[in-house]
């Protein structure tokens, strides 16, 4: 009978960064290569990825968008309390700073390349509107975040942040841009998590 009673709790697999690396590693390849077959067939150019006609304003956009969501994301912690924030974002902190680091940076890459890279892009081509294919591609974003859909509140936590993505690449048309920004905001806001800068509000 302890066995029966038991077996629930082990059959429940703990969230793995290590698989998580390996798993958003092996779809940023694929958003990779579908690139290259969209810039070889005169879909995208290079320039819709990674001009660097503007060093300056790069490096800026990159500064002041990861600051001000930032201080977004730590004003949002420090109002909104723990029974409406989502409990994967309660975990993260727990690893090593390595297996963080990892983590954020490959699954920020996956996500931009994806969503700003290929579809932003792709319904640019098709809509020629930049703001309509940044808010179609920021519901899209928030669906793969099905997580957040039973705290309602906790879209607005990627909600700003994606409508900033797309528009700081729009602004650059470099995909380092978004991505940099988007790897920094969440390593940020882990690491001041990790190590109690600021703290979940009870």
């Amino acid at each position: 009978m302890e066995y029966i009673k038991d077996k629930p709790q082990k059959t429940k697999k703990d969230f793995s960064p290590k698989d998580a690396v390996f798993v958003f590693t092996s779809f940023t390849f694929i958003c990779v290569a579908t690139i290259f077959v969209l810039i070889v067939n005169d879909v995208f150019t290079i320039q819709n990825f990674l001009s660097f006609n503007q060093p300056f304003r790069l490096v800026m956009s990159v500064v002041l968008a990861s600051f001000s969501l930032l201080l977004f994301g730590v004003i949002l912690t420090l109002f909104i309390p723990s029974k409406y924030i989502d409990e994967t974002n309660n975990s993260y902190q727990d690893y090593s700073v390595l297996g963080i680091v990892a983590f954020m940076f490959i699954g920020a890459l996956f996500e931009e390349i994806l969503f700003r890279g290929i579809i932003q892009n792709l319904l640019l081509v098709f809509i020629e509107s930049q703001w309509t294919a940044i808010i179609i591609t920021t519901l899209l974003f928030l669906g793969i975040h099905t997580q957040y859909f039973k705290k309602p509140i906790m879209l607005i936590n990627i909600t700003v942040p994606s409508l900033i993505f797309g528009w700081i690449y729009f602004e650059t048309n470099n995909i380092l841009v978004p991505f940099l920004v988007h790897f920094l905001l969440n390593l940020g806001m882990t690491l001041l998590f990790k190590y109690n800068v600021i703290s979940i509000k009870k």
